[in-house]
Order: structure tokens, then C-alpha cells, then sequence
């Protein structure tokens, strides 16, 4: 589907994307691994997802593994880079990109080589602006999954926090509904407008 900004809710193939990194610094750290899944058609399409480890010729420290659990051999198994950015560029085609904190999450892939068309739809951004009697702008993703009832499938995995995410789109999708937003464009001005209707 070729994207435009006019695109009703109801036709766009949104993936939603979450990386795991050696840090917290996109301008620095490495992309270790990279999860996504689709959703279209008012539900996450399971048979469409991306996971993929990115090989690391040196494992990220030992508190960063702590946190994604992604060991030493494990990094030091994974894809080659160009290969992964590459056919996640194909998984992605003319998809709308999601993420939570999604400016992290592009500039990472943006460093390591994925080129998007289109831009990315925040949800820390979004949630807020849509329920915000249910958290704020700096609640992170375990406020909001807390908040719907969505279970973590495995946090600080990319795959499953990609999954996590995409539940989390869901719940957005259908207010925006409710609040009579319609399209792609409109949804992207909802996540910066504190006037949405009640």
C-alpha cells in the first residue's frame, strides 16, 4: 500500500518496531537486536513479524545484558548489520513505523542504515494525548501496559516488546475512533494536541 497522510485509519499497515541497544546514547551505543510486528485490519497480523540479533564483533557490558539478557555468544552470533537494516527495510516496504519513544528507536536504526518514507508514530506521545487521565507524558511503556491490563510477553525483548506495543496501538487506534479521528495525519496531530475531544 503506498502511504499517504490522508490515509484512513481503517487502511494503513502500521509495524510497530522496538530495538534493543548496548546504552542508552542513540548517537553511540549499538543496535543488538531489532523486533516487529504488524497491525492491520484491527488486529496484530501474528504470522507478520521481524526478529533479528545483530552480530557485535564485542559483547555490550555486563549490566546491559543484565537488562535484555542477549549474552555474549549470542551477540557474537548474530546477522551481519547490512543484512538485518535490509530486509527489515523490505518487512517495513511502505508500512507506517510505531515505536514507544519512537525518536529513540529511529535515530538508532536511522544510524545503522534503515531509510523510512514515512514518520514515525510516537506512542509515549500519543497514549497521553488520547487517555490522558491514565498517565502522563513521561509514564513509561509498564504504566501504560499496566493501565490496559496487557501482559508483558518479555520485557527487553524486542520481539516482545514490539508485541506489547502493538496491543498498546490497538487500545489508541479504537479511541481515536471514538474521538472521530480518521486519518494518518490526524492521529499524528492528535499526539501533540491537549484539545482532543472527550
Amino acid at each position: 500500500m503506498t502511504w499517504f497522510r490522508r490515509t484512513p485509519l481503517e487502511g494503513a499497515r502500521w509495524v510497530v518496531i522496538d530495538c534493543e541497544t548496548s546504552g542508552l546514547d542513540a548517537a553511540r551505543d549499538h543496535l543488538l537486536s531489532v523486533g516487529a510486528v504488524v497491525v492491520r485490519d484491527g488486529a496484530i497480523q501474528l504470522a507478520e513479524f521481524f526478529e533479528a540479533r545483530i552480530q557485535q564483533h564485542r559483547p555490550s557490558a555486563h549490566d546491559n545484558i543484565l537488562v535484555h539478557g542477549i549474552g555474549g555468544d549470542a551477540q557474537r552470533g548474530g546477522r551481519p548489520l547490512a543484512q538485518v537494516i535490509d530486509a527489515l527495510a523490505r518487512f517495513l516496504g511502505e508500512g507506517l513505523p510505531v515505536g514507544f519513544h519512537a525518536p529513540f528507536d529511529a535515530a538508532v536504526l536511522r544510524r545503522h542504515g534503515l531509510r523510512t518514507r514515512a514518520r514515525w508514530l510516537d506512542l509515549a506521545a500519543l497514549a497521553p494525548a488520547l487517555f490522558p487521565a491514565k498517565g502522563k507524558a513521561d509514564s513509561p511503556l509498564e504504566h501504560w501496559l499496566a493501565a490496559f491490563g496487557i501482559p508483558p510477553r518479555a520485557r527487553h525483548d524486542a520481539l516482545g516488546d514490539a508485541f506489547a506495543t502493538a496491543q498498546l496501538l490497538l487500545a489508541a487506534l479504537a479511541e481515536a475512533r471514538r474521538q472521530r479521528v480518521a486519518s494518518v495525519e490526524g492521529l499524528r496531530q492528535a499526539a501533540t494536541s491537549r484539545f482532543l475531544r472527550p
